[in-house]
């Protein structure tokens, strides 16, 4: 083989290594992108239920049963349920807990998945609290919801939205405390969630899509009486309640925001995501921007462009116009609590944080019940004892932009 030819061969040789080597990056890249918009149906069991006793249940070790707190364990694959409080004793592998309640099933010795809402069912059955089951017209189809009523209500509704991956138990915890204010609450499903229409493509759009259906759910309890909204949200559901007051014409009628470790930035979380499972982060921000690629979404398997930058809160802090109560904790696996602390920062005049230190993600409740409690009453009697509601808002984009 003569020296050109030589050459040619291996420029053609590094030609196709590279290009083998950026398709591999780019599979990599576009696995972990799908895996952040794909819903997970199959929730796995996740702590052993070692001992069941009159008072206390013993748990083997993890990093969610050490926290202190009240949370839940769905045991008998999701047929049994218990409530656990303060933790007793930690030896080696094992942790004594409170056990606080039975809700459904027989308590025995057995695999569990943790419950981090505590509570478990509707809020007639884990909270004795009178509600109808109702549907919510929407693009996708009807999404079923709780109204709860409030004793006394006051015009004043309540919009409860779950985080990505949870369920509209998430929003149990917060509904006596609403209640108590005179809030009327609504608690809706969202597209892709297990009860509810899909997608076409059944993937996420991280709030840049599921806030029409919180639009829907806004519009439902105007045309049944609501003269104002407070919107409330946990982890994603607070980028979902964020895109609805920048981009709804309801918006407006928004008089409070209610964020419980909220995504504020998703670049930021994704970040964490990929350091957590040792991905180089310049690979995951590649599986990123695919989402809001035209040809890349594909890869990813969207129905259309996910843009990440309207989603990131820090960046557009002049743009918030609601008042905002953010409760975030530092020791937040799952969201980083950076973001909250600089929107904080950057936006005083609006922005109230109740930072705290040991909560893992959307858990602040459970380790401190009566302070998220008080938080919530605080605010909310400060910013709905004032102005009207404010009409649409102009510009905003319509329902189905």
């Amino acid at each position: 083989m003569n020296g050109r030819r030589r050459a040619l061969v291996g420029a053609a040789t590094t030609g196709a290594v590279l290009t083998a080597g950026a398709a591999a990056v780019t599979t990599v890249a576009a696995a972990f992108a799908r895996a952040v918009v794909t819903p997970a149906r199959h929730k796995p069991d996740d702590v052993d239920v070692l001992q069941v006793g009159p008072r206390r249940v013993v748990l083997g070790v993890s990093a969610d049963t050490v926290v202190p707190g009240r949370y839940g364990v769905w045991t008998d694959g999701g047929r049994g349920h218990l409530r656990v409080g303060d933790v007793l004793e930690v030896t080696g592998e094992r942790v004594t807990r409170k056990l606080l309640g039975v809700d459904a099933g027989t308590a025995q010795p057995g695999a569990g998945r943790w419950n981090q809402y505590f509570f478990a069912g509707t809020p007639r059955s884990a909270l004795g609290l009178a509600h109808e089951d109702v549907l919510v017209p929407s693009e996708v189809g009807d999404l079923p919801a709780w109204l709860v009523p409030a004793a006394e209500p006051a015009g004043t509704w309540a919009v409860l939205v779950h985080g990505r991956g949870a369920t509209r138990e998430e929003a149990l915890r917060a509904l006596p405390p609403l209640r108590a204010l005179g809030l009327t609450c609504l608690v809706p499903a969202y597209r892709n969630d297990a009860d509810a229409p899909s997608s076409p493509a059944r993937r996420y759009g991280l709030g840049d899509t599921e806030w029409h259906d919180v639009e829907a759910a806004c519009r439902y309890a105007l045309e049944r009486g609501a003269r104002r909204l407070v919107l409330v949200g946990w982890s994603m559901g607070g980028a979902i309640v964020l895109q609805l007051v920048a981009r709804s014409p309801l918006a407006g009628q928004v008089a409070a925001v209610v964020l419980d470790g909220p995504v504020l930035d998703w670049y930021d979380v994704l970040d964490h995501q990929a350091r957590r499972h040792r991905l180089p982060v310049p690979l995951g921000r590649y599986g990123l921007s695919l989402l809001g690629h035209p040809l890349g979404r594909r890869l990813v398997g969207l129905d259309g462009p996910v843009d990440l930058r309207r989603m990131d809160w820090v960046g557009r802090a002049r743009e918030l116009e609601p008042p905002v109560l953010l409760l975030h904790s530092d020791a937040d696996d799952y969201v980083p609590s950076g973001p909250s602390a600089r929107l904080a920062e950057a936006r005083p005049d609006l922005v109230t944080f109740v930072r705290s230190g040991t909560a893992r993600h959307t858990k602040e409740w459970n380790v401190d019940p009566a302070g998220w409690e008080d938080a919530v009453r605080r605010f909310l009697r400060t910013h709905l004892d004032g102005d009207p509601p404010r009409g649409p808002r102009p510009g905003s984009e319509p329902s189905g932009a």
